[in-house]
């Protein structure tokens, strides 16, 4: 429970002592929204790093050489933990948007810094307003912000398991233009959702898969493209499982 307290301590503490910062870059963005906009994401990384260092996680990342550095891309990973923010927004090489649901608007002080992070803030129970949030991601990725999404919609509870991939959520990156890279968590929920409310010390695993263009995809695959990332991302997940188990 120790780390728990000081790591809900820490985010709660972060969010009150950063308020200031949000009103510097709510002015810096006022003249240089560019420059507000990699300010926000250093100082989340930061934060970001210091969770995960009180929650004693370790990580290993495998396949960084297979993410572009000259296009924005879209993420696509499976999804069972809060930790999966933490841990895979502190790698990434450009600004890139989470799409997240809209409850988590509820919360000020968190959306304000995720609005600067250029986040996706998506109604899962209105398709009309879904839809309007994809719109919104392939302006982002044409305009050079990668967009990281859970296909699946929400955090898979059951150990080892995956939840159907959404087709929509790979119009984002079809109809910008940007690959798509496979990304696989192992792990995560070890961390904190498989023993609430104790955070313990855990290892977690990314793999980040090859670039795939989806119009570069077969026609009869692009109709089935959840599956398809689905398969790509559950293959590596159960690989990994069995490559790294003396050390998860």
């Amino acid at each position: 429970m120790i780390r728990f307290i000081i790591t809900i301590l820490f985010v709660i503490l972060f969010l009150i002592l950063s308020t200031p910062l949000l009103i510097i870059e709510w002015v810096i963005g006022k003249f240089n929204p560019e420059l507000k906009s990699r300010s926000s994401l250093a100082i989340v990384n930061w934060a970001f790093r210091m969770v995960a260092r009180l929650s004693g996680t370790k990580v290993i990342a495998l396949g960084e050489e297979n993410i572009p550095t000259d296009t924005a891309v879209l993420y696509v990973a499976n999804h069972r933990s809060f930790y999966d923010i933490i841990l895979t927004y502190v790698r990434v090489p450009r600004l890139t948007g989470y799409v997240s649901k809209k409850e988590m608007l509820r919360y000020p002080l968190l959306s304000h810094w995720m609005r600067n992070l250029h986040c996706l803030f998506l109604d899962r129970k209105n398709i009309k307003e879904g839809l309007k949030t994809i719109l919104t991601g392939i302006e982002k990725v044409k305009a050079g912000i990668s967009i990281c999404i859970f296909p699946e919609g929400t955090r898979c509870k059951e150990k080892d398991s995956f939840l159907p991939f959404h087709d929509g959520s790979f119009k984002i990156a079809e109809k910008g233009n940007v690959p798509v890279i496979p990304l696989t968590i192992v792990n995560s929920a070890q961390v904190f959702e498989d023993h609430f409310p104790k955070v313990k010390k855990a290892t977690v695993i990314l793999s980040y898969g090859k670039p795939v263009y989806i119009n570069d995809l077969d026609k009869e695959v692009r109709k089935s493209i959840g599956t398809y990332f689905s398969g790509i991302i559950s293959h590596e997940y159960f690989r990994l499982k069995e490559e790294y188990k003396d050390v998860l």
